[in-house]
């Protein structure tokens, strides 16, 4: 009969045995190619000494191709809870080093299984993901694990936050699990995600194209917009996921995170007296006016590098964590275009699943226009933005910086959607079009005769009458025109004011958003 000592031993050898995954060989050549093991990301992320594993004995089950000799302990994903600044949270880490971190049945049982306990308990998921995909030798087996954690991902959208890192290769169906999620966090120069790679496109459409290119951080964080983040390295990536957490809740049920506030509140700042200029047309960087706002002037931005003529990011007010959605004067004049929409709208979405309040910075002089916008589908995205903030519950404050005008007025979480508290610089212009194309049309037969001193009469005329945000307030359109220097303290009134807000949509079972 075995003592309590050899039990100890017989313990601690399997757990040694576990940690290796793959072997000695195998770790020196994925930390050869600059990426770290399952273990060490895990480390990187959680707070020292809180990861707790589970499943570190199950083997897979496949007895075909002589994979009945193959068995590793783990098989090829480490799984468990740990703390992020002291917030539970759970975590799955594919093991490259273990059979490519291919996914077999008990591999997906594992991932599935921290996805159940993190809905019972309510706490978010991190994916961190190294695979070369679906484990062949299991055929369908394996593609049915994958379906049973798309499952998983969808029934827990909305109810916990999911963030997949991306830190090697992300192909084929693969990819669905991580698209699924709320925040998709790549490596330049390490990861990919792509459905068909390289090779089958260069046979099935004769294009030569590269894995970076196709797939890489740089190429899904600039174009695709399926990237939210394109990190340096794994550390810098581990450490942004860190930074993420920190702006949202844990679950659907608790409010947005509070901090201690180390700005003042009430502090008024200068700057944004010369920040907008008074000129019209003339460019300005809306994030001047976002940090000038924020608490120690700090934005969290989400998807920099994608339609940037759109801002979304997290700030603090007062120490509450706080969800921008802002129009970029600096690009494309503040229009709003299909990416823009898309990527504004999604984030409106998870900001109100997840009760963090909106904030919301308008200069936008309309849609953009062209044959590539109406034929992309500028109707139909565009309409997600506006579907996304009338649906959204949270609080919402809104201030024109400068131009509304025509259906994005509407649109940017206007009084009209349900939003709360609307304020407006006294620059602001709001109206159906720019004075200059309204003359042109409401008095097209003088314009046609006028001189340009006349013409320029009549555009100064409407933009008097019309282009200001005095007439909207006279209609309650506008709570209030504020001065810039007072913008700070006037939001954090509002959203205090917001604070204990609850308001309801129709009981149905969902909507049908305009996909």
């Amino acid at each position: 009969m075995k003592t309590h000592d050899d039990l100890r031993r017989e313990l601690t050898d399997l757990g040694e045995r576990a940690t290796q995954g793959g072997g000695a060989d195998r770790i020196a050549k994925q930390h050869a190619q600059g990426k770290l093991t399952a273990r060490e990301r895990i480390n990187l992320l959680l707070d020292r000494g809180s990861f707790v594993e589970m499943d570190r004995f199950v083997t897979h089950r496949c007895s075909d191709f002589g994979m009945a000799d193959q068995k590793i302990l783990g098989d090829g994903v480490v799984t468990g809870y740990g703390n992020v600044d002291g917030r539970q949270v759970f975590v799955f880490a594919q093991d490259f080093t273990v059979f490519g971190g291919s996914l077999s049945e008990a591999y997906a049982r594992k991932i599935c299984k921290v996805m159940d306990l993190a809905m019972k308990v309510g706490c978010p998921v991190v994916g961190l993901n190294d695979s070369g995909g679906a484990r062949i030798q299991e055929g369908v087996v394996s593609l049915g694990g994958y379906a049973d954690i798309f499952l998983r991902n969808t029934l827990a959208s909305g109810v916990v936050p999911q963030i997949s890192a991306v830190l090697g290769p992300c192909a084929g169906g693969a990819v669905y699990s991580p698209a699924i999620t709320d925040f998709i966090v790549m490596v330049k120069g390490s990861s990919y995600m792509f459905i068909t790679g390289p090779d089958v496109i260069k046979a099935v459409t004769h294009e030569e194209v590269s894995k970076d290119d196709l797939g890489g951080a740089v190429a899904h964080a600039t174009r695709s917009g399926v990237a939210h983040f394109a990190a340096t390295d794994e550390p810098s990536a581990l450490t942004l996921i860190r930074e993420l957490l920190s702006f949202i809740p844990s679950n659907n049920l608790d409010d947005a995170p509070r901090v201690e506030a180390r700005d003042d509140p009430a502090r008024r700042d200068e700057s944004l007296k010369t920040i907008v200029p008074t000129n019209p047309n003339k460019p300005y960087d809306m994030k001047d006016v976002i940090r000038a706002i924020a608490d120690e002037r700090y934005l969290f931005e989400v998807q920099e590098s994608f339609a940037q003529n759109m801002i979304v990011g997290f700030v603090r007010l007062n120490g509450a964590s706080v969800g921008v959605v802002a129009n970029q004067p600096a690009v494309l004049a503040g229009c709003l275009d299909i990416n823009a929409s898309i990527k504004a709208a999604r984030f409106v979405r998870f900001c109100d699943a997840f009760n963090i309040p909106l904030l919301t910075l308008v200069d936008v002089p309309g849609f953009l226009p062209g044959t590539d916008q109406e034929y992309g589908g500028i109707i139909k995205h565009g309409a997600k933005l506006l579907y996304a903030f009338a649906e959204a519950t949270v609080p919402k404050v809104t201030l024109i910086t400068r131009k509304a005008y025509g259906g994005a007025y509407d649109v940017m979480s206007s009084k009209h959607i349900r939003g709360d508290i609307n304020f407006a610089f006294p620059t602001a212009e709001i109206a159906v079009m720019g004075p200059e194309g309204a003359v042109n049309i409401v008095f097209r037969d003088e314009v046609a005769k006028a001189s340009a001193a006349e013409r320029d009469r009549l555009i100064a005329d409407y933009r008097e009458t019309f282009a200001n945000p005095y007439k909207a307030a006279a209609l309650g359109y506008l709570d209030e025109v504020i001065m810039p220097e007072e913008t700070r303290p006037a939001v954090i009134r509002a959203f205090e004011m917001l604070r204990d807000k609850r308001d309801v949509n129709p009981r149905k079972k969902h909507g049908n958003i305009p996909l």
